[in-house]
Order: C-alpha cells, then structure tokens, then sequence
C-alpha cells in the first residue's frame, strides 16, 4: 500500500517536469500572423512565431478547414515581400502542413540567403507565408492560404 503513494508522486514529478521541458524551449516571446483563404478551397488559420531560448525562432501554422484521414502534406513556404507581390523569393522552405491534422512546425536560424533570424528581425522582415495545394505541377499554383508577417502584417 505504501508503494501507491511512491508511484504517484513519481508520476506528478514526471508530468510536471514534462510541462517545465517544453517550457524552457522557449522565451515566451509570441507573434500571430493571421493566414486567409486564396482560394475556392477553404482553407484560413494562424501562423505563430515563438522565440527559442537557444536562438532562432519556431514557425507553427494551424489551418483550419477540411482535413484529411489520407496522408498528404501542403507545401509551406515563408518568401520575401508582401502576398499581393506576384514574384517573390523563398526565403525559406517550412516543413509542409499534415492534411490529416492542419498543423505545420518548423524551428530555424537561418534564411536561405544565409540572413540570420531572430525574434527582433522576423518583427521586422518584410514577408509573407503561402500554403501551397501541392508540391508541384498546376496544382502547385493554388494557394490554400497566405498571409503577410513581420513588419508588412
């Protein structure tokens, strides 16, 4: 009988230390960006960038529209200058949203460009984020979702 007791404080310890790890990933510094449908597809959500205490910042994008039980995964893309811009670079490649789940985290340091990123300069970069329907092909011309961040949002 006294073994229960010894076994639940070791699982709150564990649970509790659990919480403490993922808080100390982070500074508690947040931006929201939100993302609006491009489309005839009805895709919206939010993109959140988290500072990272060892440097870098965290991309998470959360769709919300019809997701999928089948495994498939929308490309996502942060580019340089303003969503209305008809040609603009990729200033990273994020990792591609899950269908099934509508969730995308990507964390970096560095631009494609080899542009260090940080909290302070993502507050202050001109660009936007595009959810692409597919990787390539004539599908990859429909945009699911897209938004602009850091200092044109």
């Amino acid at each position: 009988m006294k073994r229960f007791p010894i076994a639940l404080a070791l699982i709150l310890i564990f649970l509790f230390a659990c919480n403490s790890q993922e808080d100390e990933l982070y500074t508690g510094r947040e931006l929201q960006y939100q993302l609006f449908s491009s489309s005839e597809y009805d895709y919206f959500g939010v993109a959140s960038v988290r500072e990272l205490i060892r440097g870098g910042i965290e991309i998470e994008i959360q769709l919300e529209g019809e997701s999928s039980n089948d495994v498939y995964y929308y490309p996502a893309h942060l580019h340089f200058g303003e969503a209305t811009e008809q040609s603009t670079d990729m200033a990273f490649m994020l990792n591609p949203v899950d269908a099934r789940v509508l969730l995308s985290i990507t964390t970096f340091r560095y631009l494609v460009d080899g542009t260090e990123m940080n909290f302070e300069r993502f507050s202050e970069f001109n660009g936007h984020i595009k959810i692409h329907l597919a990787e390539d092909g004539p599908e990859y011309q429909v945009i699911l979702a897209l938004g602009n961040v850091g200092s044109n949002a």
